[in-house]
């Protein structure tokens, strides 16, 4: 009888607790009208104190053990790769909290940070125009697509050597791949959370993944043959499943181990200028975003597929090109052809900041933060420059020249370090970091 007391008296513990992660991730989302019917309903205070996303940090860590429970063992992508992926293969990260709290500072001009200078080189050519880049999830290495169809792979600790005033044991080459398989230009890349994989997509309407753990690989391992053309990839931080976005206005969702293809059972009514020119994963997976040829960004829910928010015109009737969650998950920051960089409240939908100077209206635009999130990215076409603006007060702190022959056409910050590249119309990639 003592023992059902004491277990009774331990699950209203727990469901006190549940109640109060509850209210307090909906008001922290700026959800204050359901969390106030929860703390009603519930008779738990609305203004109980939580650790930011504390909620989202304990489901996260929950799905993770379900899921290595599951997983725990060799799976057919492990078979294709002939190695053993880890126990943690399939297991949700931690949410990463922001350096920068957005929805906390009102008015901040005058107070920009300066942004650190940084030193620069030419790492290597492709025999085309450099279309786009990726760092992986550590930071160790970046890869790029081309034009011509192939993919360079960098080790990042190489072309560190490779930028010292004096390399000891003669040249260094930062370039530890080179993969041929597409037959027409590639458009994005993204590599999985966990294991030694690369993926690409591209125009010739193929998602195609690269074993780069084995050094005389050239080809593909496995392919994905999609409807259209793939505008833009990203891996769920699980690593099972990932996502394409394409000329269809709906984006394709992929089973990595069956390959089977999932759609939206309601997604919004998008007209036929509705072509994807980004789709990115938030920290969690819990939600993605599509940076939209008709202009929109759009909110969709990682689980059921559901569009949850369409912002309209965001950039007006000009393309969005670029759209990518904070790390806390709680803003996205896009870019367009109108020539602006937006920073929006995922709760919301609401536009917070907005990041101008910079001119791009012809090309597909990045903005980008930096690794803290104190500093946004982007490109002006005219002056061929790169702008950098102080992420808080939008104000802009820098402008360098890129250092290309021409139009450069992407930036992809390092998610680890002080460290970004940027890919040129000339094929050129270079690199650049901090100096000392």
């Amino acid at each position: 009888m003592e023992s059902s007391l004491e277990q009774t008296l331990q699950d209203a513990k727990l469901y006190r607790e549940l109640n109060s992660l509850i209210v307090a991730y909906l008001r922290d989302n700026n959800l204050h009208q359901a969390a106030s019917a929860v703390a009603s309903a519930t008779m738990t205070s609305l203004n109980v104190e939580i650790p930011a996303n504390k909620l989202v940090q304990l489901v996260a860590k929950g799905l993770a053990v379900e899921k290595d429970e599951v997983i725990r063992g060799v799976s057919s992508l492990a078979n294709d790769l002939g190695t053993l992926i880890p126990s943690g293969y399939g297991s949700m990260p931690a949410l990463h909290t922001a350096s920068v709290d957005f929805g906390a500072v009102q008015e901040t001009k005058g107070s920009s940070k300066s942004f650190p200078k940084h030193e620069t080189r030419h790492l290597s050519e492709h025999k085309n125009i450099a279309r786009c880049a990726r760092f992986s999830p550590d930071g160790k290495f970046v890869a790029t697509g081309s034009s011509d169809t192939s993919i360079k792979l960098f080790e990042v600790a190489k072309v560190k050597q490779m930028m010292l005033p004096e390399a000891r044991d003669g040249p260094v080459r930062p370039v530890i791949r080179t993969f041929y398989d597409h037959l027409q230009p590639i458009n994005d890349l993204d590599f999985h959370p966990q294991s030694p994989i690369l993926i690409s997509g591209a125009k010739d309407n193929t998602i195609k993944f690269f074993d780069y753990s084995k050094m005389t690989a050239k080809r593909a391992f496995r392919v994905i043959q999609d409807t259209h053309n793939v505008r833009s990839v990203a891996f769920h931080p699980s690593g099972e499943f990932l996502l394409a976005g394409t000329d269809h206005p709906i984006p394709h969702l992929y089973d990595i181990n069956t390959f089977q293809c999932y759609l939206s059972a309601n997604a919004p009514e998008i007209d036929v200028n509705g072509a994807i020119n980004q789709v990115r994963y938030s920290a969690t997976g819990g939600m993605y975003v599509t940076a939209s040829k008709d202009g929109a960004i759009r909110l969709w829910d990682g689980v059921t597929a559901s569009c949850v928010r369409s912002i309209v015109g965001a950039h007006g009737t000009a393309e969005a090109t670029s759209a990518n969650f904070t790390k806390d998950e709680r803003f996205v920051l896009s870019s367009g052809k109108d020539s602006t960089v937006k920073l929006w409240e995922v709760g919301t939908g609401k536009l917070v900041k907005q990041y101008l100077g910079a001119t791009h209206t012809q090309l597909r635009c990045q903005a980008v933060f930096n690794n803290t999130e104190e500093f946004v990215l982007s490109m002006d076409e005219p002056s061929n420059e790169i702008v950098i603006w102080d992420a808080l007060t939008a104000e802009v702190v820098a402008r360098w020249p890129s250092n290309h022959i021409g139009a450069f056409r992407w930036l992809e910050h390092s998610p680890t370090e002080a460290a970004f590249v940027s890919c040129g119309t000339d094929r050129s990639i270079r690199f650049w970091k901090e100096g000392v």
